[in-house]
C-alpha cells in the first residue's frame, strides 16, 4: 500500500485507489466503526457505483476492505444506510447472530439513459459476519418506484424507540418522504416533507434524521440532514439542516431560515452513524464537490472524507448545530507552544509539519477583524478572513497553488455568516492535512471545509489582528497509514 503520492491525505480516510465519493452504511456493531462509501474501482472519476469498504477500532486509524455490493441486474448501487437488526424483524439472521442490514438505492443506467421515470428503487442486503460480505434480499426491491419518482433514492434507515419502529427517509427530486417497517422488508409510507421548507436549488440528497438534547436546557428536538446539489451558499454542493420535531410518522419544523451544517464548498453527502453505544452523533462528510469533483489534480485517487466529527445541538436566538472533530483523533499527542514572532500586529511562525497539524488559538469577544494566512515558500497562500462590521468569515483559496484545473475552484469566495454561543472568548481550531482545510470557530459553531492543492506544503502560519491572542499551540498528527 502506498499513501505517499502528491496530496495525499495523511490522517483523512481516502480509498487506497480510484474514485470515491458520499459516505454509506455508517453503523457501529461488535467493536468495529463501518464506512461504506460510493466507489468506482476501475477509474478515478465516477463510473457504475459499488459500495467500498473501510472498517476502524476508533474512528482514526482505517482498515481498507474488500468491495461491500457490487452492481447487477436490477442497476449500480447508489448511497444508502445499514443498521444493526437486533431483534432479527427481518428473519434474515438469528437471535444469536443478527444481521446487518443495509439498504441502497439501485439505480438502472438503461432506465436512466431511455430517460423512464421508474430507474431508481431501494434493495436491502444483509450480512452475518458483521459486515464483511453481504447477501442480496432474493425479493429486492423492497421499495419499488410505484409513482415513477425521477431522483427517489439515498434511504436512512433507523429504530425509533417511541413507535417500535424502522423509519426510512428517502428523498424524491427535492423533498423528502418518510416509511414505517416492522421488518426492513414491507414498508408503509407515513409523509413528506420540505416542499415548502429550506433550499432548492437543485436535487435533495442524502436525508438523515435522528434527535438530540440541548445540554444546556434538556430540551430535545429532532435534526433533519439534507444534502443539495447544486443550490449551496457558496456554490455547487452543501449540506442543509432543520430542526423540528418527528411523532413518528411526520416531521415538522417552524425554521423559515437555511441553515447549513459547513460553509465551505468540499463538505458534502454527510450522514451519521447508527447503532453507537453512547447517545451521540457522529457526522462523516465527502470532502469535495460536484462542480470540480472529478477534475482535482490527483491520479491515483479521487476523494477523502471530512474528519468525524460530533454534532451538537446548541440555542441562543435559534438553534442551531455545532461539529467538532472527535477528540480521539490528537489524544495522547503532544501539544507544543511554536516559536512566535510578532511583527506590526502579525503573529507568525515557521513549521516544517504545518500541514499534517492541528492549530489551536482563543480570541476575546466580541470579535475584531483578522486575517489568518497558511502559506509556503513559494508564495502560495491559504487565506482566512473574519469582517467585524458584517460578523462574517471568508475562505479565500485562489492562491494556495493549483486551480485551474477547473474554473469553479478558486472562486466564489466561501462566506460564512458568524454564529456566536456565548460572550465568552472564542475558540478556534484548525485541521490542516497535505490537501485539505477544515476550520471549526466559535467551538465548532461555525465550520469552513476547504480542498486545496499547493505546489510545495504550508509551512508558515501567520496571524493579523489587533486582539491579544491566547492559547496559541500546535499538534502534529501523525500519518494513520
Amino acid at each position: 500500500m502506498t499513501y505517499n503520492e502528491n496530496f495525499r491525505p495523511q490522517y483523512h480516510y481516502s480509498p487506497e485507489a480510484h474514485w470515491m465519493n458520499d459516505p454509506n452504511g455508517l453503523v457501529y456493531h461488535n467493536g468495529t466503526y463501518h464506512l461504506y462509501f460510493q466507489y468506482h474501482p476501475e477509474s478515478s472519476i465516477w463510473g457504475p457505483m459499488h459500495w467500498g469498504h473501510a472498517t476502524s477500532k476508533n474512528l482514526k486509524d482505517w482498515e481498507n476492505e474488500p468491495v461491500a455490493l457490487a452492481p447487477d441486474s436490477l442497476g449500480y448501487i447508489f448511497s444508502g444506510s445499514a443498521v444493526v437488526d437486533s431483534l432479527n424483524s427481518s428473519g434474515l439472521g438469528t437471535i444469536e447472530n443478527p444481521p446487518l442490514v443495509a439498504m441502497f438505492t439501485y439505480h438502472d443506467p438503461k432506465g436512466a439513459e431511455a430517460k423512464t421515470t421508474d430507474y431508481q428503487y431501494q434493495g436491502i442486503a444483509y450480512s452475518l459476519d458483521n459486515g464483511k460480505t453481504f447477501t442480496k434480499y432474493k425479493n429486492n426491491p423492497v421499495v419499488p418506484n410505484t409513482d415513477k419518482l425521477v431522483d427517489f433514492r439515498d434511504p436512512k434507515v433507523f429504530w425509533d424507540t417511541s413507535t417500535q419502529k424502522w423509519i426510512l427517509i428517502l428523498v424524491a427530486g427535492d423533498y423528502a418522504m418518510f416509511y414505517n417497517s416492522d421488518n426492513l422488508i414491507d414498508w408503509t409510507y407515513l409523509s413528506e416533507f420540505g416542499r415548502d421548507r429550506g433550499a432548492h436549488g437543485g436535487v435533495w440528497e442524502c436525508p438523515d434524521l435522528f434527535p438530540l438534547t440541548i445540554a444546556e436546557t434538556g430540551e430535545t428536538k429532532w435534526i433533519l440532514l439534507i444534502s443539495i446539489n447544486p443550490g449551496a451558499p457558496n456554490g455547487g454542493s452543501g449540506t442543509q439542516y432543520f430542526v423540528g420535531d418527528f411523532d413518528g410518522k411526520t416531521f415538522t419544523s417552524n425554521q423559515q431560515d437555511e441553515k447549513w451544517i459547513d460553509l465551505g464548498r468540499d463538505n458534502y453527502a454527510g450522514i451519521t452513524y447508527n447503532n453507537l453505544p453512547q447517545e451521540e452523533r457522529i457526522f462523516i462528510g465527502w470532502m469535495s464537490n460536484w462542480e470540480y469533483g472529478q477534475e482535482t489534480p490527483t491520479e491515483a485517487w479521487r476523494s477523502a472524507m471530512t474528519l468525524p466529527r460530533k454534532l451538537e445541538l446548541h440555542k441562543t436566538t435559534d438553534y442551531f448545530l455545532s461539529n467538532n472533530p472527535l477528540p480521539e483523533l490528537t489524544a495522547g499527542l503532544d501539544t507544543s507552544s511554536p516559536e512566535i514572532k510578532k511583527e506590526s500586529g502579525v503573529t507568525k511562525f515557521t513549521d516544517p509539519n504545518l500541514n499534517q497539524s492541528k492549530i489551536s488559538f482563543k480570541l476575546p469577544k466580541p470579535l475584531s477583524n483578522f486575517e489568518l494566512k497558511l502559506s509556503n515558500t513559494k508564495g502560495e497562500f491559504l487565506a482566512i478572513n473574519y469582517n467585524a462590521t458584517t460578523k462574517e468569515y471568508s475562505l479565500d483559496r485562489s492562491k494556495s497553488g493549483q486551480v485551474s484545473f477547473s474554473d469553479k475552484f478558486a472562486s466564489p469566495l466561501m462566506k460564512a455568516p458568524a454564529i456566536f454561543k456565548d460572550n465568552t472568548a472564542s475558540d478556534f481550531a484548525i485541521y490542516l492535512d497535505s490537501s485539505s482545510i477544515e476550520f471549526f470557530a466559535d467551538g465548532g459553531s461555525n465550520a469552513l471545509t476547504a480542498q486545496f492543492f499547493p505546489n510545495d506544503a504550508f509551512t508558515n502560519f501567520s496571524l493579523a489582528t489587533k486582539d491579544e491572542i491566547k492559547e496559541l499551540s500546535i499538534i502534529h498528527i501523525p500519518s494513520i497509514w
